[in-house]
């Protein structure tokens, strides 16, 4: 292998990795930030507008945040790994909320 195929393969990897973190930023971080939405609108106590569109707010930050992890992680599959684990708690306390109460 030359210095130039290493060169090659160190640059595509790069690219993969950027491209992971652009998958986690953009539709990984908007699916955890509804789930969590639906998650916290469930919780909060009071009228159901009032809760969905504080749940929403709330959301809306946790996307931005959701979406700078996926660039400050130290690799793409980290960033990926990460928001999957974050969404999977947010859809398993909607899930029990759902299955509790009865009610969608």
């Amino acid at each position: 292998m030359t210095a130039g195929d290493a060169h090659a393969r160190a640059r595509w990897a790069r690219r993969g990795d950027i491209a992971l973190r652009v998958v986690a930023a953009v539709p990984l971080a908007y699916a955890t930030a509804s789930l969590w939405a639906m998650a916290i609108a469930r919780l909060l106590p009071g009228d159901r507008a009032e809760a969905s569109v504080t749940a929403a707010l709330i959301a809306l930050a946790l996307c931005a945040i959701a979406a700078m992890w996926a660039f400050a992680a130290r690799s793409g599959w980290q960033a990926i790994w990460t928001l999957a684990i974050a969404a999977g708690i947010a859809a398993a306390i909607a899930w029990i909320s759902i299955d509790a109460t009865g009610r969608l």
